[in-house]
């Protein structure tokens, strides 16, 4: 069967190309060998916030008692926060289902190979091979989690992210190495249902991309709910031998070890590259990522690449983002590359982490004269009335020509915030033209406003 575009993978670049595709008049097919919507929507973004939403739920009702409510006895019900997770899985799933029936996108189950000619070799379930060709085609086949050679992951004990989503039961205590985005969240979802955790880095500061006040403060945070935090720690062993798991690490005064039920590996994620017909079809990698051009062209005409496996942050809205450019460039549009360097991050723990834009200490180290303006939630009239006042907005502009250079953000909902910053970024808007945006009150998002102000010595309630 021939197509105008096969895009291999279907997680948030791979079924965002699909559809933008159709949407542009092409025929197209996708290959999945699992489920529709990759990782991110069945193993990944989806099901963790699921997960949160219901650690979130608990400790809202623990400290009922600080809102006026008199609450019983609450605790968390494992299999059924596991059991709603997967269901909130499987409703997204369903739905990139759907969308592919509407835009009449063909579905191909099994795993794809590209070959010489624009040929994908697809192999189902029962090993039978068959070959589709194609225009175009778009490789987005994600990544797994990264394994290192002294942490090996078997499945039970020491695990990865997507065993963490399903276990049989809840553990009494975990380790969780890596503080990162994926880290940090499973360690304060398991921590908040009742888990003893340990978390260990080997970098200075947790979440060690975020502007270091962030990251000191969900730091505290962390450790005030329990949570023993352990930084500039490398971890040299892992013995899962015995009934429990014993973690030998190195610290500033010695080797020590660590015991926990579980230990998560959290220490980033590997592209997946093998066994997709790269070298045979002349493809260029490096550093275990496909080479592409501005709008993910590889070496070899016909052939692009989007995702995880490119250059840049692997984030789900980077993927999407990728494949509407990618398509669009392919349908003769005139497209703008995407800016790598106004990409918003997002931590959901509890306190959210969101950014944008260079740190302070990356701004300055460049050589930028900084302004700075720090609004600390504790000032924030919707934030104390809601009991969410930990955390602030940070904001850094240039002081010579006025670009927004970053913004930083830790406490309730700061990641449904960070898109004004984004947009302001974009639009290239000055400090001024915020502080004359009317904000509504009483709202979180007055505190980018305040921030602004702050930074250039006009805040009014700080």
């Amino acid at each position: 069967m021939n197509y105008d575009i096969i895009v291999i993978g279907s997680g948030p670049g791979g079924y965002v190309a699909a559809i933008r595709a159709s949407q542009l008049g092409f025929k197209v097919g996708v290959v999945e060998r699992s489920e529709l919507g990759g990782i991110c929507l069945n193993w990944g973004c989806i099901p963790t916030k699921a997960l949160l939403k219901s650690a979130s739920a608990l400790q809202t009702i623990l400290h009922a008692a600080d809102y006026g409510i008199i609450a019983g006895e609450a605790k968390a019900d494992f299999p059924a926060v596991i059991k709603r997770s997967r269901d909130v899985a499987d409703t997204m799933s369903k739905g990139i289902q759907f969308l592919f029936t509407k835009n009449k996108i063909d579905v191909i189950h099994g795993k794809g190979r590209i070959k010489p000619g624009k040929i994908v070799e697809v192999t189902d379930g029962e090993g039978k091979v068959t070959s589709y060709q194609a225009t175009h085609i778009i490789l987005a086949t994600g990544a797994r989690s990264r394994e290192l050679p002294n942490i090996k992951q078997d499945g039970k004990k020491i695990i990865g992210y997507r065993e963490a989503m399903t276990l049989p039961e809840q553990p009494k205590s975990l380790i969780v190495i890596g503080s990162g985005a994926i880290g940090s969240e499973f360690a304060y979802f398991y921590q908040s249902i009742g888990t003893k955790v340990t978390l260990v880095e080997i970098l200075p500061n947790i979440v060690p991309v975020e502007d270091e006040e962030v990251s000191k403060a969900l730091e505290r945070s962390f450790k005030k709910s329990g949570m023993k935090v352990m930084t500039g720690v490398s971890v040299e062993a892992v013995d899962a031998s015995g009934k429990t798991c014993k973690v030998t690490v190195k610290t500033k005064k010695g080797e020590e070890i660590l015991e926990a039920d579980i230990v998560l590996s959290a220490v980033g994620v590997s592209t997946n590259l093998e066994g997709i017909g790269l070298e045979e079809t002349g493809i260029k990698t490096e550093k275990g990522k496909v080479v592409v051009d501005d709008f993910y062209r590889t070496n070899v005409e016909g052939y692009y690449a989007i995702g995880d496996i490119v250059r840049g942050p692997a984030l789900a809205h980077v993927a999407s983002h990728e494949a509407i450019t990618c398509v669009e460039k392919m349908a003769g549009q005139d497209v703008e590359p995407l800016d790598y360097g106004n990409i918003p991050g997002c931590t959901y723990t509890h306190p959210e982490i969101a950014s944008v834009g260079m740190t302070e200490a990356a701004a300055k180290e460049v050589g930028y004269e900084v302004l700075v303006g720090k609004f600390p939630f504790t000032a924030s009239g919707k934030a104390t009335a809601s009991g969410a006042r930990e955390g602030f907005v940070k904001v850094i502009f240039d002081a010579k020509y006025g670009e927004w250079l970053g913004a930083h953000m830790i406490g309730d909902n700061v990641t449904e915030m960070i898109a004004e910053v984004v947009a302001a970024r974009k639009l290239e808007t000055t400090g001024k033209e915020i502080i004359e945006t009317i904000h509504p009150h009483p709202t979180m998002s007055e505190a980018v406003m305040e921030a602004v102000a702050l930074a250039y010595g006009v805040c009014v309630h700080l």
